[in-house]
């Protein structure tokens, strides 16, 4: 048993939460989420999130039981979450809303694709006790233990260079890596990440030496462009398209299949999810063993592609 604020204190530290000021993506995402459903989200999180978007987001019993981990707190995670925890409970995730970005073999994804957890789930966590620790983008920067750390990690590579430089800190790593295959890299993450198939476009390589990576989001022909002008012969991210059903998306999208025409890069996709989900099943479940003395469950999504 640990106490939440020691919990709370050390993943701070951790991710140095105070450097990230507010949350670029979620100040915008939280009340586009909750606000036209008429959900007083302030009132059910916790100050210091409603001002920075990261860190204690749901405030519970101080004593804490366990620690469940999952990458977006998608309406059948947080059910798993309600129905297994103690009161006292942790659930530690990447994103503070679900977010649906399509699936390759299947349908785009219409709008809206920021989903808020439903007010009855928020409910419930309050009533039992529970906690909530989101951490977005200071753990997409945090080469320690990420999310692109993670993957970097997973594959024995070794961070030479970055790329995809945001106003905190560079998002992407360029990596030197023992040679394979194109073929041999999808396989090695699509076996990693537990996902069904992976994304994919451009030319394949019999033997490559350097390539790309970043979590998540890093779906734009200018970050393509900055990770060939470094060297890299693959760009391994979440999704290698566009696949959000809406003006913007499909502009974009149409730009990313021009570019794939002529790139010597290998673009490999193994979803937004799973991309960012391989930090909770290596690095976060070790640390909180590891350091905390936490029971700790991992709460994977039933679909990767979605």
């Amino acid at each position: 048993m640990q106490k939440l604020a020691h919990i709370v204190g050390a993943l701070d530290d951790l991710f140095k939460i105070e450097r990230v000021d507010i949350d670029p993506a979620f100040r915008h995402f939280v009340p586009m989420a909750y606000d036209p459903i008429d959900v007083d989200w302030r009132g059910y999180f916790e100050p210091a999130f409603c001002t920075r978007f990261n860190g204690l987001m749901i405030r519970g019993h101080e004593d804490v039981g366990a620690v469940f981990c999952g990458v977006f707190p998608s309406e059948t995670v947080i059910d798993q979450f309600i129905r297994q925890a103690q009161p006292g409970d942790l659930f530690f995730s990447h994103h503070a809303l679900d977010m649906k970005m399509g699936d390759p073999r299947g349908k785009s994804q219409p709008e809206p694709f920021i989903m808020p957890i439903p007010e009855a789930q928020l409910r419930a966590m309050r009533e039992i006790g529970l906690s909530y620790y989101s951490c977005h983008i200071p753990m997409d920067l945090n080469w320690r233990i990420g999310t692109t750390a993670a993957i970097v990690e997973t594959l024995g590579a070794t961070v030479i260079d970055h790329f995809y430089e945001g106003d905190y800190g560079p998002y992407g790593a360029i990596c030197e890596l023992a040679p394979r295959s194109t073929d041999a890299l999808i396989a090695e993450l699509i076996a990693a990440m537990d996902i069904p198939y992976g994304e994919f476009l451009g030319p394949k390589h019999n033997e490559l030496r350097r390539i790309a990576v970043v979590a998540g989001a890093g779906t734009r022909v200018d970050l393509y462009k900055e990770a060939e002008a470094k060297g890299a012969q693959a760009y391994v991210t979440g999704e290698i398209r566009n696949h959000i059903d809406n003006d913007i998306g499909r502009s974009r999208d149409a730009l990313i299949m021009e570019y794939a025409k002529t790139t010597p890069m290998s673009l490999i996709g193994t979803s937004h999810a799973a991309s960012e989900y391989l930090v909770m099943k290596t690095q976060m479940k070790a640390w909180f063993e590891d350091v905390m003395h936490s029971e700790v469950h991992l709460l994977p999504e039933d679909h990767w592609w979605r």
